[in-house]
């Protein structure tokens, strides 16, 4: 049986301006994982969110779940896959978080690095430049990817 990933960019306008807890910085829906990734090469699963991972890698953003103050936009989508009656497992990570990733670390056995993985030149690297795109107008921290698998 396959494993598909399915999720959303969201990004928080407000936080930049009026910082991360004020009540008007809350989550909004940037778009859908769909529209930029092409596939779900289980190496780049493995690497990012730590599913499939017979390739021994350290995942960056395993098994978070869902975060509490998602925009309704992402709740909305999230329960049109069932929500977390039907999906194994839902995690997030934020730019920042990816800004600061070692690419060239490999996985336990050396022979696959991030990059090689998930990185620019794979079909994350539509999704990586949208939230960087959507990091230079908000602010890092406050753009993440939140996904699910089913």
């Amino acid at each position: 049986m396959s494993t598909d990933v399915s999720g959303m960019i969201e990004c928080r306008p407000g936080a930049r301006l009026w910082g991360p807890y004020d009540e008007d910085s809350v989550w909004e829906v940037g778009i859908d994982l769909f529209l930029l990734n092409r596939g779900n090469a289980y190496d780049g699963l493995a690497c990012l969110f730590g599913i499939r991972n017979s390739y021994a890698f350290r995942p960056l953003a395993e098994d978070r779940g869902f975060p509490d103050d998602a925009s309704d936009g992402l709740r909305s989508v999230f329960a049109g896959y069932g929500g977390p009656h039907d999906v194994h497992g839902t995690t997030w990570l934020t730019w920042a978080e990816l800004e600061t990733t070692d690419w060239q670390e490999t996985n336990a056995s050396g022979t696959r690095t991030r990059y090689s993985a998930a990185g620019i030149d794979t079909d994350w690297g539509r999704v990586w430049n949208v939230m960087s795109i959507l990091s230079e107008v908000h602010g890092a921290e406050n753009v993440r990817l939140v996904v699910w698998f089913h």
